[in-house]
C-alpha cells in the first residue's frame, strides 16, 4: 500500500504543474525558442530600419552633392575681359597684327623709307613719333583698364569664397573652385594684355630711335655728297 501510494505521488510531480490547472500546458523549452526567435526577428527589423536610414542619408547627400551652386561671376569675368579686348582692339595707329606692323615698318621704319626726298624723310619721322606716342597712350589705357578691374576682382572673390564656404555638397564646393580659377585666369589675361601693350610701345620707342639715327646717317650723307650738298650762298643781313 505505502508504495503504491509512493508511485502515484511521483506520477502526479512529474505532470507538468500547469496542466493541474486548467489543462494549459507550459513548456520552458519551447518558450526559450520562441522568445530568442521574437529577438532575431527584432534584430534584424533593427538592422532593416538601419540600413532604410543610412540609405536615405545617402540620397540626401547625393541631393548636396548635386546641388548648384546659387551664384555665378561668369558673366562678370568675361565681360571683365571683353573690356581688356577692346582697349587692346583700339590700338593706335600699328595694331596687334602681324600685317599691319609688317606695312608700316616697310614703309616708314627700314632702310628703303629712308631713299624718298627729303620732304618724306620729315614726313616718315614724324609718323614714327606718332607711333609712339599712339603707344604709350593704349598702354596707359590699358593700364587704367587693369587697374579698373581690381575692384571687380575684390568683389567677385569674396562673393565665390564665401560661397565656397557655406557649400553644402561637392558640386558647389566644385563650381566654386571652377570659378575662382576663372578668376585668376581673367587676372593672368588682364596681366597679358599690359606686358603686351608696355611691350608694344617700348618696340615702337626703340624702332623709332632706330630709325631716327638711320636717317641722321642718310641726311648727313646727303648734306656731305659732293655737288648735291651744302653750298655757301651770299645772305645779305642788312639792307642799305
Amino acid at each position: 500500500m505505502l508504495f503504491a501510494s509512493s508511485a502515484l505521488l511521483l506520477t502526479g510531480l512529474a505532470t507538468p504543474v500547469a496542466a493541474q490547472f486548467g489543462g494549459i500546458v507550459y513548456d520552458p523549452t519551447n518558450y526559450s525558442q520562441n522568445v530568442l526567435t521574437a529577438a532575431r526577428t527584432l534584430e534584424q527589423i533593427n538592422n532593416q530600419i538601419r540600413s532604410l536610414q543610412n540609405e536615405a542619408q545617402a540620397l540626401i547627400n547625393d541631393a548636396r552633392n548635386l546641388a548648384t551652386l546659387p551664384t555665378s561671376a561668369l558673366s562678370e569675368l568675361q565681360g571683365q575681359v571683353r573690356q581688356t579686348q577692346q582697349l587692346l582692339g583700339n590700338a593706335q595707329r600699328i595694331a596687334y597684327s602681324v600685317q599691319a606692323i609688317d606695312e608700316a615698318f616697310t614703309s616708314r621704319y627700314r632702310g628703303a623709307a629712308m631713299s624718298g626726298s627729303d620732304t618724306a624723310l620729315v614726313a616718315n619721322a614724324r609718323a614714327r613719333w606718332e607711333d609712339s606716342v599712339g603707344a604709350l597712350e593704349d598702354a596707359l589705357k590699358v593700364q587704367a583698364g587693369v587697374v579698373g578691374n581690381l575692384e571687380g576682382s575684390r568683389v567677385v572673390m569674396d562673393r565665390l569664397v564665401t560661397a565656397s564656404q557655406s557649400a553644402s555638397g561637392a558640386l558647389q564646393v566644385t563650381q566654386a573652385g571652377n570659378q575662382l580659377l576663372a578668376l585668376q585666369a581673367r587676372q593672368i589675361a588682364d596681366l597679358t594684355a599690359l606686358v603686351a601693350a608696355q611691350g608694344r610701345a617700348q618696340a615702337l620707342e626703340a624702332a623709332q630711335r632706330a630709325a631716327a639715327r638711320d636717317q641722321a646717317r642718310e641726311q648727313l650723307r646727303r648734306f656731305l655728297a659732293p655737288g648735291t650738298g651744302y653750298r655757301s650762298t651770299r645772305v645779305d643781313m642788312f639792307k642799305h
